[in-house]
């Protein structure tokens, strides 16, 4: 197919409405990418895979404090929110991979994604496993997945909860693509209806 300059804006690339997303949660480590990357396989229409991590590796490299560091850090991922939700914006279905170890991502995530359809899908799987996948892939921080494991579901609600160490990814996105069409979702409507003093706060980063 030959793409031209020429072509106009079509209707059904301007008429579209919000597009759907999928926000997968969990720790490092715990096989968000390759459900992602089954879901795009598997899942009708055109979907988009953007994980939190892609927006860390494309950020310039210096040598940070932990002071100059955290205001960066944290404006990158407020950045992925935004980026995620302009994708959706646009019509387009997008696979959001994630790890909210902190009340403030989760609390940015219920106000910039509203509007939007939300999937809430929790990653699971034990720690041992987690720390065996770390020292096996070899590219991962050791002990980070440690740090955030006690952080990442406290706040307790999800649309599907799934586990990557009972089931491959393709099981597990599978399990995901049903409960996309079984139901509309609501963890996200009940989270926002959470006064934000229950909510959780923990207090770790990536």
């Amino acid at each position: 197919m030959s793409i031209t300059a020429t072509h106009e804006l079509t209707p059904e690339a301007s008429d579209r409405s919000p597009g759907r997303l999928i926000l997968l949660n969990g720790t490092s480590s715990s096989g968000k990418s390759s459900i992602a990357k089954e879901l795009l396989a598997m899942l009708d229409g055109t979907w988009f895979h953007l994980g939190v991590d892609q927006f860390h590796h494309i950020r310039a490299r210096r040598d940070w404090t932990d002071d100059t560091f955290l205001p960066v850090f944290q404006r990158t991922v407020l950045g992925f929110h935004r980026a995620v939700a302009g994708m959706a914006s646009a019509g387009n279905d997008v696979v959001v991979d994630h790890v909210l170890g902190e009340r403030w991502r989760l609390a940015d995530c219920l106000t910039i994604f509203d509007g939007f359809p939300v999937l809430f899908v929790g990653i699971r799987c034990s720690l041992p496993e987690l720390e065996r996948r770390e020292r096996e892939r070899g590219n991962r921080t050791v002990g980070r997945a440690a740090v955030q494991f006690p952080l990442v579901h406290q706040h307790g609600i999800y649309d599907l909860e799934v586990d990557s160490e009972r089931h491959t990814p393709a099981e597990c996105a599978s399990l995901i693509r049903t409960r996309l069409h079984d139901a509309p979702p609501a963890a996200f409507n009940q989270l926002r209806s959470t006064p934000p003093s229950q909510r959780p706060e923990p207090t770790t980063k990536d």
